[in-house]
């Protein structure tokens, strides 16, 4: 009889071991989307050796990272009204910032048969969604003005299930995204226009290291919720003011930085007055243009922003190691644009240009692909939500609102020399901006041929040499991508 117990109970615990085998095996990956403002890929894993980026290196040393990926339209909301619907501007019309939530483009409130957004698909599909920062366009996923005036409605109506960004000393809202040291911020009436600031001690002492710190903690009580989740994680930093600890700026002042490779300004109706940028109080008496010296400064005073926020990454790519959750989580690290360091005498983006349109992306999915190595193949942001579905599912729901506009990089993952595209397009007011593995033609449809701006590979893109003239084959050609509405 004893045997009989004992094997009985060897039965059945071999039998509990394989089905929670089967239930991990089967259970849907998890998605850690990491949203960084502003960011260009002046990063160690893009070849920039003096990058302090060694914890966004070490995410690519683990997944993949693409390194000609380019964004829908160079501003905020509409990049991430691309990403977030999996559109191109080409068909949604989305190019403001407030796409998301104004005039008719903006987001149904109405639950609608299918998902209006990527969050939403994944929720409709048992995974809890946590929302951490700037994933949309407004600063914590409610909808505020600058001025802190809204109804705080959802940006993204039926997506999140929590809504978890910290605000420390900062109001609601626009606050904690242009925030200086000790609750002060641009929009808080008191004339704080600072470029920038480096004198907090702890991370914590501004809104990006209080977003690390709640992830962390959302992570930690993630691992024994027994559904998937997808966790939102957008940081502002290095987004306009320079703000960061002291620590980051002493960091880059030691570094040695190469000066923007084509300071001089172009020949094109696109460039424009950096007014954001120059709209701060400079902590010098600023010279238009600037000398190398000032140049130089705040150069520095981006790149340790940059620093910062790769710090803050890094703590949350820990927690994912020591909770065990890197083994079931996808990864995604995405810039919503570029942005100009002086290039072409530009502060900013709001170009049709190659450093307003280009931003990293690294992709990180366990079990999937080859890891570790760096994809030339041309990618939009708009792929990511046909790939993200490919990576986790097989979804039931898998019915959006709008047919998706993407396509899947799961061939590139398994195959890091294969291409999905022949060109990537950027939209850009009157412009469309089509990148092929050799030139960038700037086409807008109001000039027509004779203003079509055309660049090549030989100045990293940049508007430096206006070819269109020379090569009028190749305008032709480009412009064969172009949508027939935009031509």
């Amino acid at each position: 009889m004893r045997c009989s117990i004992l094997l009985l109970a060897l039965v059945t615990i071999v039998s509990s071991t394989a089905a929670q085998t089967a239930s991990t095996e089967h259970r849907p990956l998890n998605v850690l989307f990491i949203a960084v403002d502003d960011l260009r890929p002046e990063l160690g894993c893009y070849g920039a050796a003096h990058a302090p980026t060694p914890n966004i290196d070490h995410l690519a040393a683990e997944g993949i990272a693409f390194r000609n990926h380019f964004v829908q339209v160079p501003t905020c909301g509409a990049s991430r009204y691309a990403l977030l619907t999996g559109r191109s501007p080409a068909n949604s019309r989305a190019m403001g910032n407030g796409a998301l939530y104004n005039g008719k483009t903006a987001l149904s409130a109405k639950e609608l048969p299918g998902a209006q957004t990527l969050p939403e698909l994944f929720r409709r599909n048992g995974y809890h969604t946590t929302l951490i920062g700037k994933i949309s366009h407004t600063a914590d996923g409610r909808v505020y003005g600058y001025d802190g005036k809204g109804d705080g409605r959802a940006e993204l109506p039926h997506a999140w299930d929590d809504f978890a960004t910290p605000f420390g000393d900062w109001k609601r809202g626009w606050g904690i995204f242009f925030a200086y040291a000790n609750g002060k911020h641009r929009e808080d009436g008191q004339g704080h226009r600072d470029l920038m600031e480096f004198v907090v001690e702890e991370d914590e002492d501004l809104p990006d290291g209080l977003m690390a710190q709640t992830a962390v903690q959302k992570l930690q009580a993630l691992k024994s919720v027994d559904k998937p989740f997808f966790m939102g994680l957008g940081f502002f930093k290095p987004h306009l003011p320079f703000v960061a600890p002291r620590e980051d700026w002493e960091a880059v002042a030691k570094l040695e930085l190469p000066p923007p490779p084509h300071p001089d300004k172009p020949d094109s109706p696109y460039w424009h007055p950096s007014g954001e940028f120059f709209g701060y109080d400079f902590p010098f008496e600023v010279e238009r243009p600037m000398s190398a010296e000032q140049v130089d400064r705040c150069r520095r005073a981006y790149l340790a922003c940059v620093r910062y926020t790769d710090r803050q990454i890094g703590k949350v790519l820990d927690a994912l190691d020591e909770t065990g959750l890197a083994e079931s989580t996808v990864v995604v690290l995405w810039g919503d644009h570029g942005w100009s360091l002086g290039d072409s005498y530009l502060w900013g983006k709001h170009a049709p240009f190659e450093r307003a349109v280009r931003s990293p992306l690294i992709l990180r999915a366990p079990g999937i692909g080859k890891h570790g190595v760096t994809s030339d193949a041309l990618v939009e942001t708009i792929d990511l939500f046909p790939t993200l579905m490919d990576l986790c599912g097989p979804f039931e729901n898998r019915e959006t609102t709008f047919p998706l506009d993407g396509l899947s990089l799961r061939p590139i993952l398994d195959s890091p020399n294969s291409e999905v595209r022949e060109a990537a397009l950027s939209y850009w007011r009157d412009a469309v901006s089509v990148r092929t593995k050799e030139h960038r033609l700037v086409w807008s449809r109001n000039r027509g041929l004779p203003g079509a701006e055309l660049y090549d590979a030989s100045t990293d893109f940049d508007p430096v040499k206006n070819l269109a003239q020379d090569l009028p084959e190749v305008v032709e050609r480009l412009r064969e991508f172009v949508p027939v509405s935009h031509r």
